[in-house]
């Protein structure tokens, strides 16, 4: 199991994780939550207490990594799968993206 801090303009929204292989959760932090004047991190994703699940990775976070020649260099940089969505965006997502939302690995989670 793979978690990551979800942040929004810099702050923590909610966790992202990767139960297994087949099986993501993406959830708002109570705090966050209870904050009116915080915003969704996405359409997708209106603000409830509930926990998303998706068998595969989360199209709006799937859609926050590269593609093509550049997903195969970075995979071949960062020494990660090519076909590890997850790890790829545990590596890249971490301060220049395009958008309010930006990723922190949890070390251990």
């Amino acid at each position: 199991m793979r978690t990551m801090e979800i942040h929004h303009n810099g702050i923590f929204a909610g966790t992202l994780t990767e139960e297994n292989h087949n099986q993501f959760v993406f959830r708002y932090d109570d705090n966050y939550f209870s904050d009116s004047s915080k915003p969704a991190i996405s359409l997708t994703f209106p603000k409830t207490k509930k926990e998303y699940r998706s068998a595969f990775l989360f199209p709006f976070f799937f859609n926050m990594l590269s593609e093509g020649a550049n997903r195969l260099l970075q995979s071949k940089h960062l020494r990660i799968d090519e076909e590890d969505s997850f790890g790829l965006l545990m590596a890249t997502a971490q301060l220049d993206t395009i958008g309010a939302v930006t990723v922190k690995p949890i070390p251990g989670k």
